[in-house]
């Protein structure tokens, strides 16, 4: 975000890809979940700032010469310290209905995919190739399975399904709980161990506030 509103003036930012190191050639394309297969960069950071327009590029070469971009302003500050940590952690707490309804979202892809899979195999069955080959698919192995049967197979495996995802909303639900506890404990352990030190300090007449 501060890395797009710099650069803004120099044309229409269209991306920022913050990476570990230099990579050759286009990034792969992102990934759009919030909550698996996230990778957090940590130290030493390379930035691709990406333009709407060649133009952005040209006016962002000549930035140079109007010295260093500061990134946290009077009018633009970074959070830094513990109000950096509450930010941190009020982001990392998960909406339990933002995660079920990208578990939906995927879980109707995936079935969507399984039926036009299936739809796909089923009309090349039986139908010979150029070369004369004829094409066996899971269906073709079972030729006698009765259509009633295999509805009642589908509903049985979609059953199977929506049980996986309540489990796995259950057990996010478990953990964020179990996470947010402990973090609490922490939170007044320290505070606990600050009130012994001042204490300590101001018996000693070390305490200087201000």
């Amino acid at each position: 975000e501060s890395l797009s509103r710099l650069f803004a003036r120099c044309g229409r930012v269209q991306s920022v890809d913050v990476c570990e190191k230099p990579e050759p050639g286009e990034k792969k394309e992102k990934l759009t979940s919030k909550f698996f297969n996230l990778k957090t960069v940590t130290g030493f950071h390379i930035a691709y700032v990406v333009f709407r327009k060649p133009s952005g590029v040209q006016a962002a070469k000549a930035l140079s010469q109007e010295g260093p971009l500061l990134i946290s302003t009077e009018s633009h500050p970074v959070k830094t310290g513990i109000s950096k940590w509450i930010a941190s952690y009020a982001a990392s707490v998960v909406d339990l209905e933002e995660l079920k309804a990208e578990v939906d979202a995927y879980m109707q892809d995936y079935d969507r995919k399984m039926a036009e899979e299936e739809a796909k195999a089923a009309k090349e069955e039986g139908v010979p190739d150029e070369e004369g080959w004829v094409k066996v698919t899971r269906k073709g192995r079972k030729p006698g399975l009765p259509r009633t049967e295999a509805a009642n197979l589908r509903v049985l495996e979609r059953e199977k399904q929506k049980r996986a995802r309540k489990e796995l909303l259950n057990f996010y639900a478990w953990q964020h709980r179990e996470t947010k506890r402990e973090h609490i404990a922490q939170l007044r352990k320290k505070f606990e161990e600050d009130k012994q030190r001042i204490a300590l300090m101001r018996a000693q007449r070390k305490f200087r506030p201000y």
